[in-house]
């Protein structure tokens, strides 16, 4: 096999025989007993960016227990607040729908599961209405003279705005303007928050940060839910009130403690504060060393990339967007995912006590019960898969889990056909259908949780990512008032068989995915430019190199031995 001699970098802090084992970029090759053992014994590795692999394995491992590290999860902890906030309303609504309290005093029309029908559509869409309009300013703000740390503050500020109107509501006029002012307010966190928390994440930790990130939407469920079920069994109006004034807690955390936080270093490099962002580096992806290899790496990138003079710097400019193929195609992927993450099923999480109610649950407490024990299973589903991140790609997650959420929901809807009818005597076939309603938001926790908030940032460069996101934010807006307007109206009509038009939606998904999604994982955000920039990006984004990494006493060389790709299929 031919050889060529691919780079050498001076160590850092590692002994001369030890590889890396932080970059989960890195497959070891399992070598049959004729491998070569020459070049002192040196490891075979297969890798998608080799830049990036020799810049791990011949710098100082991140150690998580160190003081920079545990600051760096404080300060993420504290952008967290902005997915936990969209926690609370993805499912407090669900939980109050369920409420009689709720639905006599707003006058709602509601059947065995709670409201249904043209009023309660127009409650949960507004909300979405709220995010589209707030689409307008996310980007600009975001982008703005003050930074990504801005924008969460003015997102959050609106949010808990929004959370006291809606908590005091006296009518539903009341209510319809406090889920206007709360989806105006979560449009701004939702592009601000990810594009922070994915900038600021060290490479090889970046798919379980940001991950983390949106798994914080369960927090806030859990907490609504959990609450919903005591409060629930209160006649006055605090068995709805005290759920919906809990949205005010992670986002008046988020207000307060924002202007604590150091600023993206991306942010600092695109107004020329160049030592900040420097420093910054060092102190969080170097241990503190300014010429660590992977800041010198991502330092290098930095300037071939982000430019002083782009559409950033103008409010009114989204035409790197569009401008050319590279960036159409990156924007193409950030709405396929903004689109599939709330058309795949999710959207039936608002209506889960209905839900609960075609399976055949009638009582209200039971339901409210069922709500919670589904959003812990959601949690669990989520965290599994934020803890996969950095190692499994991220095709094959969006892939399969796709498949999986229309598998289980094919058996949801059998289920509920036969045996969730009024009158039906087979308990254990309603309970089927519950167990697979629960099946569901776990498989679709797993594998859209952390994507959803990972996959667009890493698809969009620097300098359209606030606007990017923003966009994101509209795609996911208007696909949610599809899903949340039709909603009560469909399951009011023709009840389980609405269930049906998400399994085969589902299946259209699974096929998108296959022959356009691109792979993300395991390069650098920079990297990704040369991925889209190819004439196949799906393509150039699953082509790896086999390098030989060899560790000599001062200095680490890399021996680059062959290229392939894989093939399309995810599996």
């Amino acid at each position: 096999m031919q050889r060529v001699f691919f780079g050498s970098l001076k160590m850092a802090s590692q002994e001369p025989d030890m590889v890396a084992t932080d970059n989960r970029s890195i497959e070891k090759e399992n070598h049959n007993s004729s491998s070569p053992k020459q070049l002192n014994d040196a490891e075979v590795v297969e890798v998608t960016n080799a830049d990036y692999a020799l810049a791990l394995a011949s710098g100082p491992k991140l150690n998580p227990t160190s003081l920079a590290s545990i600051q760096l999860f404080l300060i993420l902890l504290v952008a967290f607040m902005g997915s936990m906030s969209n926690g609370f309303d993805g499912q407090v609504m669900g939980a109050v729908n369920g409420m009689q309290q709720y639905l006599n005093y707003f006058s709602i029309p509601a059947d065995e599961g709670g409201g249904v029908g043209t009023p309660t559509a127009l409650i949960f869409g507004i909300y979405n209405i709220g995010s589209i309009v707030g689409v307008l300013v996310a980007g600009p703000v975001t982008d703005g003279r003050f930074g990504r740390r801005g924008g969460m503050f003015t997102g959050a500020t609106i949010i808990v705005v929004g959370a006291i109107v809606i908590t005091l509501a006296q009518s539903r006029a009341y209510l319809l303007g406090g889920r206007f002012v709360l989806g105006f307010g979560v449009s701004i966190t939702a592009t601000a928050c990810p594009s922070y928390v994915v900038e600021l994440s060290p490479p090889q930790w970046r798919g379980r940060l940001t991950g983390l990130f949106n798994t914080f939407y369960y927090a806030g469920s859990i907490l609504c839910t959990g609450i919903s079920i005591g409060t629930g069994r209160l006649a006055s109006t605090t068995s709805w009130r005290a759920p919906l004034a809990i949205q005010i807690v992670p986002a008046g955390i988020l207000v307060l403690f924002v202007w604590f936080l150091p600023e993206s270093p991306r942010w600092l490099m695109s107004v020329d504060r160049k030592d900040e962002a420097r420093r910054f580096l060092a102190k969080y992806h170097g241990n503190g060393d300014e010429n660590a290899p992977l800041v010198l790496l991502q330092w290098k990138e930095f300037e071939e990339a982000i430019k002083l003079d782009a559409s950033d710097k103008r409010w009114y400019d989204y035409t790197e967007l569009f401008n050319t193929p590279n960036a159409r195609y990156r924007t193409y992927m950030m709405l396929m995912m903004g689109f599939f993450g709330q058309w795949s099923g999710n959207g039936l999480g608002y209506f889960l006590t209905v839900l609960f109610g075609n399976a055949g649950v009638r009582s209200q407490d039971r339901r409210l019960v069922l709500n919670f024990v589904n959003t812990v299973i959601s949690a669990i589903g989520a965290s599994i898969g934020t803890s996969l991140s950095d190692t499994v790609a991220r095709r094959k997650m969006w892939f399969w889990g796709t498949l999986a959420s229309a598998s289980t929901l094919v058996i949801v809807t059998g289920c509920t056909a036969k045996f969730g009818l009024e009158g039906s005597n087979n308990p254990d076939g309603a309970n089927a259908a519950i167990a697979f309603i629960f099946l569901f938001g776990f498989v679709f926790s797993l594998a859209y949780t952390p994507l959803q908030a990972l996959y667009p940032t890493e698809c969009l460069a620097y300098n359209t990512r606030a606007k990017g996101m923003a966009m994101y934010s509209l795609a996911v807006s208007c696909a949610g008032l599809v899903g949340q307007y039709a909603g009560p109206i469909a399951l009011q009509n023709i009840s389980w068989r609405y269930y049906i038009v998400y399994v085969c939606w589902d299946l259209f998904e699974c096929t998108m995915v296959w022959f356009f999604a691109v792979e993300t994982k395991g390069r650098t955000l920079e990297e990704l430019d040369e991925i889209f920039q190819s004439p196949n990006p799906v393509k150039a984004s699953l082509a790896k190199q086999k390098i030989t990494i060899v560790k000599k006493s001062d200095h680490v060389e890399m021996i680059q031995m062959d290229q392939h790709k894989e093939g399309l299929s995810p599996a």
